[in-house]
């Protein structure tokens, strides 16, 4: 009985510890996989955002193409649906201004359209390479050498990429789809005469209809005018930009701002000289169904 009475009663820590542990075990489970499945989230949407902007390279070269087709037929129309988690597509007006000059039969006659270029521009904070980036992506830069491009393959449009921050309108890394000239030579010869063609076109983006929020590019051939001058002497076609604002020289960087017809090459031996220059007015609409 004394030995009974000596005997402590167990104090029920031993049997606590093991609760204790398994909360501190579950505490430190719970935040390990909190940072991997932040991680996780964050680099899966950081692949969408990679994504996404890698398809925007495919979308505007379509679009390049599009502008092609609607271009020279009046009442053409296309539309080119997309989809972005984070990217917008944008037409920038009156970005980029050219001028054909010319002078036929000892007057000169200058053509001047400001055309605007359409952007997909992605949030820097989603997607960026490095400030001051620019690559071309169609057409082959080491191919693209002259202001004007030329050949009936050549396409109607310069396709490239580029990011420059800050930006009035946000910091973006763009793709761009910016008008330019082609140019086609053709010849006719009869028994009494050679006359050497040149044939010009040029596409001028204007603003159209944006009715909804919805991903889709409507291109549509507002009309086409032609201008046709016999006896010419000379051409030179210039390309000009704001300066004063962000889409500048700098950001375009086309190979060169001007472009000069070399008579004596292409019109040695011929009778005559004519000029048919090309422009179409075609709306950019977003929106539309």
């Amino acid at each position: 009985m004394l030995f009974h009475k000596l005997r402590k009663k167990p104090s029920g820590k031993l049997g606590l510890s093991p609760a204790i542990s398994a909360v501190i075990m579950t505490g430190a489970m719970i935040a390990i996989l909190s940072v991997a499945l932040g991680f996780a989230n964050g680099f899966l949407w950081a692949r969408v955002a990679e994504s996404d902007y890698a398809s925007s390279q495919q979308l505007m070269r379509s679009v390049g193409l599009q502008i092609d087709d609607v271009a020279w037929t009046a009442g053409r129309t296309e539309t080119i649906t997309y989809a972005t988690q984070y990217g917008d597509v944008e037409l920038e007006s009156g970005v980029i201004t050219y001028n054909v000059s010319v002078v036929a039969d000892g007057v000169k006659h200058d053509f001047i359209n400001a055309t605007g270029a359409l952007m997909f521009n992605m949030p820097t904070y989603q997607y960026s390479i490095s400030d001051d980036y620019w690559v071309q992506l169609y057409p082959d830069p080491a191919q693209d050498t002259a202001l004007t491009l030329t050949g009936s393959s050549a396409p109607i449009a310069r396709i490239f990429e580029v990011e420059e921050v800050p930006m009035n309108d946000g910091d973006y890394i763009r793709v761009v789809a910016a008008p330019a000239v082609r140019v086609l030579y053709s010849s006719i010869e009869s028994s009494t005469s050679k006359v050497r063609y040149v044939r010009m076109y040029l596409p001028v983006l204007t603003a159209g209809e944006s009715p909804r929020l919805y991903q889709s590019i409507t291109l549509k051939g507002e009309s086409v005018t032609a201008k046709t001058l016999n006896g010419v002497e000379s051409i030179n076609v210039t390309v000009s930009f704001d300066e004063g604002s962000d889409f500048n020289s700098d950001f375009f960087n086309f190979p060169d701002t001007n472009w000069t017809f070399d008579h004596s090459y292409y019109a040695s031996g011929y009778d005559n000289v004519v000029l048919e220059l090309y422009l179409s007015e075609v709306s950019v609409g977003f929106g539309v169904s």
